[in-house]
């Protein structure tokens, strides 16, 4: 962990479990009953009462959670452990993050926004076969638990409205007793070929007409509420996701309109992209929505790209081994998240810090106030993992060519800015 703060500093020179005997994807159920004078339009899981034509009907809410396999509903939660702890040991091996070689600047950026995801995120664009993927994935060992409300599907905060579904904060503001759990946070991977349908949820609508039931089902963005969503190669992505990533990531919350009904439930999520910039730039638009950036280059040092196939190696030969040799390092990098997570609330920035952030940003014309908010937020969160309670100048130069690099530019051929100008001007502004 000291590699990954020293030499970044230097280098800048499920919820309810039902069970059932068919395997069935989440999805909340809408039950029409007809004979009623009224109907309901749904916005995120909750009736509003409204006109209807000939037809009417009424509208009720039911939640169906994701099946696992068919056993009795009645058996007993214990019965399930070894089935669980199987499942966990079965999934596939992921690479630890303290076994990553180099590339400090882009676990360094990883880690600030787990410790804050209000960053907003983090674009990897380097080399191919630079381990962009492999340390993104290995993200999800260091991922803390967090409060979820148990069977929602968007993974409603019990105490934050922003980030509850409707449905979940109606239940609250008449009193009832909600069921809390601790989850880990979701890490989501977005491919390239999924459908908008797949992405945002849809609505059933063969369910509507052979059964008289109108289903939704979530898609990716509810379930990445609250957590992490990557997409590799990101650049490649279609315009079409791409708006609805730009949507989701401005507001906050997914809306989905289809058969005169609406549903919208939040979708706040740590976006995480990677990409190999020969093979197509992004759009400015979404390039501006990522809080950091991070170059990664091919390691040159013949001795490091042996230590780096030899660990490779080791762990296509035996993961568990591999993985339990860095298990004490892995437990030592979590307790240190955990503890930035707890201490960031905390952590102070002088306003003389603050002002010269900003003239920094003015002075090289970037546009907006992101990028203020983003440098100010990264160094807070810096300071917190450093176990410090205010932020000094050399956490703001750590940060602050992630932050601005990718917003200097104007012309959507040109390429990024290495970073060098921002920290010219930074040493300018800050001398």
């Amino acid at each position: 962990m000291a590699s990954v703060l020293g030499s970044s500093s230097t280098a800048i020179l499920a919820s309810r479990p039902l069970f059932s005997q068919t395997s069935k994807p989440s999805i909340s159920s809408l039950t029409l009953s007809p004979g009623q004078s009224s109907g309901r339009k749904f916005y995120g899981g909750i009736g509003i009462h409204g006109k209807r034509g000939r037809s009417q009907f009424h509208v009720a809410v039911t939640n169906v959670a994701t099946d696992i396999n068919s056993v009795d509903q009645d058996c007993e939660l214990d019965d399930f452990q070894p089935q669980k702890l199987a499942a966990k040991e079965s999934q596939r091996p992921v690479y630890p993050f303290p076994a990553i070689v180099g590339q400090d600047e882009m676990k360094l950026c990883l880690l600030l926004n787990v410790i804050d995801p209000k960053i907003g995120g983090v674009m990897i664009m380097g080399d191919r076969g630079t381990g962009k993927s492999t340390t993104v994935r290995s993200l999800v060992d260091l991922l803390p638990e967090i409060k979820v409300v148990a069977g929602d599907p968007f993974n409603s905060d019990p105490e934050d409205p922003e980030s509850m579904g409707v449905e979940v904060r109606e239940n609250i503001m008449k009193g009832e007793n909600l069921s809390v759990v601790m989850t880990k946070i979701n890490m989501v991977d977005l491919p390239l070929g999924a459908t908008e349908d797949r992405v945002c949820g849809t609505i059933d609508i063969e369910k509507a007409l052979t059964e008289g039931v109108k289903a939704f089902e979530p898609g990716l963005l509810a379930k990445a509420n609250r957590g992490i969503l990557y997409v590799d190669e990101v650049n490649l992505l279609d315009d079409h996701l791409v708006d609805v990533l730009l949507d989701s990531a401005a507001s906050g919350w997914n809306t989905v309109e289809r058969e005169g009904i609406s549903i919208s439930h939040p979708a706040r999520f740590i976006l995480i992209g990677s990409g190999n910039p020969e093979e197509g730039e992004l759009r400015p638009q979404l390039l501006d929505r990522f809080g950091m950036h991070a170059q990664v280059g091919t390691v040159r040092d013949a001795e490091l790209r042996v230590k780096i196939v030899e660990e490779r190696a080791r762990f296509d030969k035996n993961p568990k081994e591999f993985r339990d040799s860095y298990k004490a390092e892995q437990e030592k990098l979590q307790q240190q998240i955990g503890s930035a997570r707890s201490s960031l609330s905390s952590v102070q920035i002088d306003r003389d810090l603050q002002v010269k952030i900003s003239k920094v940003c003015a002075e090289l014309n970037v546009d907006g106030l992101r990028g203020d908010i983003v440098t100010n937020r990264a160094a807070k969160a810096l300071a917190a993992l450093k176990g410090r309670d205010s932020v000094t100048t050399e956490d703001i130069a750590t940060v602050i060519p992630n932050c601005l690099r990718h917003r200097l530019r104007k012309d959507p051929l040109e390429s990024i800015d290495s970073g060098l100008l921002v920290i010219e001007k930074f040493y300018e502004v800050f001398s």
